[in-house]
């Protein structure tokens, strides 16, 4: 009896063996953290990780090594720096309209010592291309310009629909706004949203852009841009500088590739969902959106029958990705990445983010390293394919269930 309780006990542990084998190799690379010195750090990920790491980067883990050979796992929270933007809506009083011949005024009382520095503008009026003026005072005696000639513009027809009626201006504390637009008819204000606009910056990188490939299709009425990066990074923010002096207005669309399989047909490129937005000569032309990791933009300008832009230089950023890690022991830590299998792990510390430090030290990465990579020469991996390894764990699953079986008949 005492025979076979071994017999069981040798098979258990090697089962285990096998198992530990397949969950140290399951992560294909590492980077070894240096510069612990508290119980919380921040670790920011490098650009080149993302060509590493699964999509939803569900595969990070920060693995730690005692010095009895204990393995440890600290737990963390990925934060993307992204813009914070909050707005508060401000109540308001329309107390006076008026008009003269150079356009139409709107005045508004604000209660309270409140901060004003937006407005959106809604009109009955489908199409209109005006300029507005805006001033602030105390008691409406003395009037002082906070923004001036600033164009709105309204577009809708069978081919558009457009609309540019928000205005950004400087923080200003007043009683009383006077809006002047310049109109020979009446503009017929529906409403005025005034906001105090709060934004905090999140920290983005500028990537090189490594190929840029311009066409046009005249058949298509269509600019085509494709910018290539130079590997898979996080995007999430993207300017397109257009030379031209005069007034355009086109309809653009954004896509990223975010992956390609092999065919027998050769390779087929998938695409993210398209973004829609406008290039036009009243904005910035700039369009941020959730970041997606690709190596490859393409973005599509429909021109309709005006001839194409002609284009400057093309911007492209992404946010910083954190992770905000905890460390209780001792230990050699590495981030450990590269798993297809790894599932995105659930740590108690999402719960108590209230009690993390602010102001966190970050660690320092050493250069990629690969795991269970280096092999001595001339000599093979005890198993190079992972069905064998399959297949004999399987087999001792097997063996396992006909032994006990077998005890508990004979108990």
């Amino acid at each position: 009896m005492k025979v076979k309780a071994k017999t069981y006990l040798t098979f258990i542990l090697l089962l285990c063996c096998l198992l530990s084998f397949g969950q140290q190799s399951e992560y294909k690379y590492k980077r070894e953290l240096s510069g612990i010195t508290e119980n919380w750090h921040k670790i920011i990920l490098p650009n080149e990780i993302f060509q590493r790491v699964s999509p939803g980067l569900s595969d990070l883990r920060i693995i730690g090594i005692t010095s009895n050979n204990d393995t440890l796992e600290a737990p963390y929270l990925l934060k993307v720096v992204t813009d914070k933007i909050t707005f508060g809506e401000i109540q308001y009083q329309l107390i006076n309209q008026s008009k003269n011949e150079a356009g139409y005024y709107y005045t508004f009382e604000i209660p309270g010592n409140v901060i004003v520095n937006q407005t959106d503008l809604e009109f009955k009026k489908e199409n209109f291309d005006w300029k507005v003026t805006i001033e602030g005072s105390q008691e409406q005696k003395e009037w002082f310009t906070i923004t001036e000639d600033y164009r709105i513009l309204s577009i809708k027809n069978q081919l558009t629909d457009y609309k540019f009626t928000k205005i950004a201006f400087p923080n200003s504390q007043y009683r009383f706004l006077r809006f002047f637009i310049q109109s020979n008819t009446e503009p017929e204000l529906v409403r005025a949203a005034l906001r105090e606009q709060k934004i905090s910056e999140g920290s983005y990188r500028d990537y090189r852009i490594n190929e840029t490939r311009i066409e046009g299709e005249k058949n298509n009425k269509q600019t085509q841009i494709e910018l290539g990066l130079p590997f898979w990074i996080p995007v999430s923010y993207l300017k397109v500088d257009v030379k031209d002096a005069f007034d355009y207005y086109r309809p653009v669309t954004i896509r990223f590739l975010t992956d390609s399989v092999e065919t027998a047909n050769g390779w087929k490129y998938i695409f993210s969902k398209p973004i829609h937005g406008t290039l036009s000569s009243l904005e910035n032309n700039e369009f941020k959106f959730n970041n997606t990791i690709t190596n490859r933009l393409q973005i599509i300008i429909y021109n309709q029958d005006n001839e194409a832009l002609q284009l400057g230089s093309f911007v492209v950023k992404g946010n910083v990705y954190e992770l905000t890690t905890r460390f209780t022991e001792p230990a050699s830590y590495s981030l450990v990445y590269g798993s297809i299998d790894a599932r995105k792990p659930t740590y108690d510390i999402g719960n108590f983010e209230d009690k993390i430090p602010e102001d966190l030290i970050p660690l320092t990465l050493s250069v990629e390293l690969a795991i269970n990579r280096i092999e001595e020469a001339g000599k093979s991996p005890l198993f190079r394919n992972k069905s064998w390894l399959w297949t004999i764990m399987t087999v001792i699953i097997v063996l396992l269930g006909w032994f006990s079986i077998k005890m508990i008949r004979k108990s």
